[in-house]
């Protein structure tokens, strides 16, 4: 429950204080614009200073690669880059170190021993983990499915409506057509992965029990994923990580 732990304790931080600053005469932008921008608002910000790297932050969407900026179906090809994106992005790369570090402290896998190679060990499997469940599920099922991969933020929710609609998206997806679908694709593609991490985790982790585990957290850590996504706009717009340029993804009903 390693990935459950950190990305509530991130979520409940970031969501709350974005919550207490939403007002619903200005709502945020649905999703980042992964669209290039040949110039960049000027700002006495030291952090939006950094020009090339926020740019290429906005441009390449190094967060949240998947936050859906339009309605239009993907292509197998577009769903194999966004699998890739997801494999690098910030998000995916700060919960993996986060997750490694909690399974250092609860020794867990046990097999991977403590120290500097131990942790090492650790965030190679959980990148391992995540890059798999990507290949699985956003580019391989999603493709054969034909399923949207993508996460569409829904403006104007409460908090607990908001808890709620990243639930059901753990479950329920858009297909390319814009019907509302089983998540097969989000379902099945992290059980494959973990089912692949038997072959490199340690022998004593490889029992039914310790998949299965591993899937449940996966679950959890999509949850908690989906929460945060859902709040990644008002965080951006209120922290200035970025500079935002409204690219309004269609609400889903």
């Amino acid at each position: 429950m390693r990935r459950v732990f950190c990305t509530a304790a991130i979520c409940a931080s970031l969501c709350a204080s974005s919550l207490a600053q939403q007002s619903p005469s200005t709502p945020p932008p649905d999703a980042p614009s992964s669209t290039p921008q040949d110039q960049t608002p000027h700002s006495n910000n030291p952090i939006q200073s950094s020009v090339g790297f926020f740019n290429l932050l906005q441009r390449k969407s190094l967060v949240f690669p998947d936050l859906a900026t339009s309605a239009g179906p993907l292509s197998p090809w577009e769903k194999f880059k966004l699998a890739a994106n997801n494999s690098i992005s910030l998000a995916t790369i700060g919960g993996d170190l986060l997750g490694a570090a909690y399974g250092q402290a609860i020794n867990s896998p046990s097999g991977y021993g403590q120290g500097g190679e131990g942790y090492g060990k650790r965030f190679g499997a959980e990148l391992a983990r995540s890059t798999s469940a990507n290949l699985f599920g956003t580019f391989m099922l999603a493709s054969m499915l034909h399923e949207d991969p993508r996460f569409y933020v829904k403006k104007n929710l409460s908090f607990m409506q908001s808890v709620k609609y990243a639930a059901v998206n753990v479950f329920v997806t858009r297909s390319d057509s814009g019907e509302r679908v089983t998540n097969y694709s989000g379902l099945i593609g992290p059980l494959l992965a973990e089912g692949l991490a038997n072959s490199y985790y340690p022998e004593q982790n490889r029992d039914v029990s310790s998949t299965f585990a591993r899937y449940g957290s996966d679950l959890g850590w999509k949850f908690g994923g989906n929460l945060l996504r859902q709040y990644w706009p008002n965080i951006n717009r209120k922290l200035k990580l970025v500079p935002s340029t409204p690219a309004p993804a269609p609400n889903q009903p």
